[in-house]
């Protein structure tokens, strides 16, 4: 190459080879020789003093900071006995920083050039810029099993609980990490698998007793056959990716985007923008930029880790952990928007006027730079007035604007009106032992509601995109509550004194009317959840039957393909359609969409089965320590065999079974969901107030049962003994009676 390149060819290269930064890589490059490596000289000190570039030695870099997950090489080990390692795709500002590596006891041993990934944190030491530790050495994959424990003189073997799986691994006496017979033990292959004889393994975690908290999510994933542990292909191929570059990609570097996520996200998979629009045509409008990682860049058709991301479909989550779609090499580090760092990513710039409805939109494939990494508290203390060190800068220019631009999509969101649930999430906390320490419901914050409607704007904008070029996509698709289950809701709204109208086409509009009617009574619990019972289970397919829940004509999810296999594929699709390159969606993926869609909409079910029970079984356990101590629920489920309750305190539910209604028969009456006492009259309906006593707490089913104290206020009446047949008819009409008389007695003393 006899010209020489331009500045933005030579940051491309050095983006690009993060590792061949030197002035003889980058004129080998290029083809320079002779004289013209004077002239690379000059435009290399033009680049470092314009502060593109910070040299060290003889390689020049960009100076970006050390993302917080990274692969590291090992390059000396102390005298001391401390591990030192240099990062190997550095972006930092000034000197090449030096890591400390921290091993844990369960850590395999490091030496010399092993290359590992790693999670850093920066710190203020004398001799050490970060600190950092293992997640796991670059090129190895132990297998994983978990499994029960058992001693034996040469050490111990392993019996693994996965169902089918019947060789037991041996362990030896100096790999048995403290595990005493009979604990729940993770643990990993050790050395190469033999060809005769059972496998040898290391204990890398002692989970103590099978039924014991931090055993409960590992035991979920395994029963519901949620695939934890990826194939050395996948491994190898997410290793061996390099970063993005800016070829072929609009610069959004300058652009302010920031993450706002949860305090313990470990992955940042969307970033947001909004500024005021400067068009004439759009007066008091605004421009919002939502920019999501590009998966799709990393993520190829046919590869081994498209096969492993849509067979597990998406990532799901427990208490104690992730089971991610993606290696951690992808998911917390190349795909993930860290602050400071250059990523690559599909962003949508999308126009809205002041009331909030989108009257433009425009897709590029960028490279982008986290201004910040913020949390939701964080951006939310901020406006209320209490902004800290990080969002003090970024109050008027940058946070401002989103809140500004989210106040006109609520209007828009008030006329759409969606499904207005109030149903706050229920978060179990955990200790670092895996026990239970609380369970809260999750606070709720404006905040939250301008990501979830800057999400929902760019989830519409790429279905309208999709489907004006005729493309093949998934939806995201709701259809409206099937007309029996909304009968039932219509019964459980007549016996709280409500009313959803009969005889016209459903609207959302007509549920948010029951639901606000419900709202501040004692009745709102179980009209939200009623109403939640009645509709259909959202699902993907390549066929657009609307998103009624969201009262939208077209919907897919596009926003969050590092823990999605479905937005993947919306991905993909846009890299087709715009003809951004040949990393879009291939032949026979479209031909193959219907079976993907069941596929995806299965694993997501199986997620949400198993996360439900983990989250029962962890309640259970806390709760266990607590029998015999009394609570306040609401009724919250009725069949033939018992009343179902949901506690105040920590939103569990648990069963009151027929046998502890009170010692005497009770007729139940599926049309109207009641239970009626044929001696007291006694109705017991969803909704009512109720104290109750814990009875049993079951960690490994998760179940809970109560005996019931009080209904309304009113104790209940113990008999002798239990009515064994059903009671005459007369009987009923008497009780009904009764029972209007005890409502009434209730509501006096209520009153």
């Amino acid at each position: 190459m006899s010209q020489l390149p331009s500045k933005a060819e030579i940051l491309q290269w050095i983006s690009d080879n993060p590792t061949l930064t030197s002035k003889r890589d980058i004129a080998k490059a290029f083809g320079i020789k002779g004289a013209a490596r004077i002239d690379l000289k000059r435009v290399l000190r033009e680049l470092e003093a314009e502060g593109h570039l910070e040299k060290r030695k003889k390689t020049y870099r960009d100076p970006e900071r050390l993302p917080p997950v990274t692969v590291l090489q090992i390059n000396a080990l102390t005298p001391d006995g401390e591990l030192l390692a240099r990062p190997l795709e550095w972006h930092g500002e000034g000197v090449e920083p030096v890591v400390l590596v921290l091993p844990r006891a369960a850590d395999p041993a490091l030496g010399e050039g092993d290359r590992i990934l790693a999670r850093v944190h920066d710190v203020r030491a004398e001799a050490h810029h970060y600190e950092a530790r293992l997640i796991r050495r670059i090129g190895a994959n132990p297998r994983k099993v978990l499994g029960i424990f058992r001693k034996s003189e040469e050490g111990g073997r392993i019996v693994p609980i996965d169902k089918g799986v019947g060789k037991e691994w041996l362990v030896a006496r100096d790999a048995t990490g403290g595990a005493q017979d009979g604990e729940l033990v993770e643990a990993e292959q050790a050395g190469p698998p033999g060809r005769m004889g059972l496998p040898r393994a290391r204990v890398l975690d002692r989970l103590g007793d099978p039924s014991a908290p931090k055993a409960v999510s590992l035991i979920a994933i395994h029963q519901h056959g949620i695939p934890d542990e990826f194939p050395d292909e996948v491994i190898a191929e997410a290793d061996a990716m390099k970063p993005a570059g800016l070829k072929g990609r609009t610069d959004l570097r300058d652009l302010p985007l920031i993450t706002i996520d949860p305090s313990d996200a470990r992955d940042h998979d969307d970033a947001v923008h909004a500024h005021a629009d400067d068009d004439p045509k759009n007066p008091d409008g605004h421009v919002i930029w939502v920019a999501i990682a590009d998966v799709a860049h990393y993520v190829r058709p046919g590869s081994a880790l498209d096969n492993e991301a849509k067979k597990r479909g998406n990532s799901s989550y427990f208490p104690d952990r992730v089971v991610p779609m993606l290696p951690d090499r992808l998911s917390a580090d190349l795909c993930s928007l860290h602050e400071g760092v250059p990523r690559p990513c599909i962003a949508v710039r999308m126009q809205i006027d002041a009331a909030g409805e989108k009257i433009g939109h425009r897709f590029v494939r960028g490279l982008m730079r986290s201004a910040a990494s913020l949390t939701y508290a964080q951006v939310q203390a901020a406006m209320d007035g209490a902004p800290d060190d990080k969002t003090e800068p970024l109050l008027e220019d940058v946070i401002r604007p989103l809140y500004a631009a989210h106040a006109a999509l609520a209007k828009a969101r008030h006329r759409r009106q969606p499904l207005d649930l109030d149903l706050p999430e229920r978060k179990v906390e955990l200790s670092d032992e895996g026990k239970v320490t609380s369970v809260r419901f999750a606070e709720r914050l404006e905040a939250h509601r301008l990501i979830e409607e800057c999400m929902v704007l760019a989830n519409v904008a790429a279905a309208e995109a999709l489907t004006t070029r005729k493309s093949p996509l998934l939806f995201r698709v709701h259809e409206e509550p099937p007309a029996e289950k909304l009968d039932t809701l219509r019964e459980v709204a007549e016996t709280a004194g409500l009313v959803l109208a009969k005889g016209q086409v459903l609207h959302t509009a007509h549920l948010n009317a029951l639901l606000h009617a419900a709202r501040d009574t004692d009745h709102a619990e179980v009209i939200n959840m009623s109403t939640l019972r009645a509709m259909t289970q959202a699902y993907y397919a390549p066929q657009n039957f609307g998103h009624f829940g969201l009262s939208l004509r077209a919907y897919a999810h596009f926003t969050s393909p590092i823990r999605r296999y479905a937005d993947l594929i919306v991905h993909r699709a846009l890299i087709s359609a715009h003809g951004w390159g040949k990393d879009g969606l291939s032949g026979p993926e479209i031909e193959g969409l219907d079976a993907t869609a069941q596929h995806i909409s299965d694993t997501e079910r199986r997620s949400m089965v198993a996360e439900r029970d983990t989250n029962d079984r962890y309640l259970a356990a806390f709760l266990s320590e607590r029998l015999g101590e009394e609570f306040t629920g609401k009724i919250s489920g009725i069949a033939r065999f018992g009343v179902f309750v949901k506690l105040d305190e920590t939103g569990a539910d648990g069963l009151v079974p027929m046998r502890a209604l009170g010692r005497e028969y009770f007729h139940f009456d599926p049309e109207r969901g009641t239970l009626m006492g044929a001696d007291t009259g006694r109705i017991i309906a969803l909704g009512q107030r109720v104290t109750v006593r814990l009875a049993e707490a079951a960690p490994v089913s998760g179940g809970l049962a109560f005996d019931l104290l009080d209904i309304e206020g009113l104790q209940v009446p113990k008999g002798e003994g239990t009515a064994r047949g059903k009671p005459p008819r007369r009987k009923i009409g008497a009780a009904r009676r009764k029972s209007a008389k005890l409502k009434r007695k209730a509501e006096r003393k209520r009153g």
